[in-house]
């Protein structure tokens, strides 16, 4: 099994001052656990989709003052980028891990994805009450499912269909404090439970 255990330094990152001081933390001690996730869950992708998918390592390189306040892996059908497609990620906060499939702005089709989803608002019935939904993947916040399946999930996905900066991030947030306490096969195996959940979300994404 894959083995990814977080430890407190991999928070304390976004605790760094100066962009070179957490860039380097970033390269030292984070992006080698990314690798090997992007390595363990683009085959995973593959087989689950049976499309080609590749893993993107954040870089953060048009960053020339201000240091990161997050860092991820994501995964997509496209080896040059996936900014414009619907993607998967695993990435930090300092607060927490994320675990998500995201659409955001730069998706040039957003508007027909936002529209299947409204089409099939019963899919998210299958998903549990621990799950979160968000409008920016620039800011740590989210809702959660449970509370916000009534109005709160219709209104994002009509903000994704009608608003250009419109964007729709769905999935789990995991406390630092939790996934510490986690052993690297408890993290592998919610992250891949977390993502089984999720590929029904992303085929009606794709209108697949």
């Amino acid at each position: 099994m894959t083995q990814v255990k977080w430890d407190p330094n991999d928070f304390q990152v976004f605790e760094i001052n100066g962009l070179d001081e957490r860039m380097e933390a970033l390269t030292t001690r984070i992006r080698p656990k990314f690798h090997t996730l992007g390595e363990f869950f683009s085959a995973y992708f593959s087989t689950q989709t049976g499309d080609e998918f590749f893993a993107h390592v954040a870089k953060h390189a048009r960053r020339t003052v201000n240091p990161p306040k997050d860092s991820w892996v994501a995964f997509a059908p496209y080896k040059r980028g996936y900014k414009a497609l619907p993607h998967f990620q695993i990435g930090l906060w300092g607060t927490h891990v994320f675990i998500v499939v995201a659409v955001i702005y730069e998706a040039p089709h957003k508007q027909e994805m936002a529209t299947r989803l409204l089409n099939h608002m019963e899919i998210f019935d299958q998903l549990s009450d621990d799950f979160i939904i968000s409008g920016d993947h620039m800011a740590p916040d989210a809702i959660s499912l449970m509370t916000a399946r009534d109005e709160k999930l219709k209104q994002l996905l009509d903000r994704l269909r009608d608003v250009k900066k419109g964007e729709f991030l769905i999935g789990r947030h995991i406390l630092a404090e939790d996934a510490l306490n986690m052993s690297a096969d408890q993290f592998m195996q919610l992250t891949e439970q977390t993502f089984d959940e999720l590929i029904p979300i992303y085929n009606a994404i794709i209108g697949r």
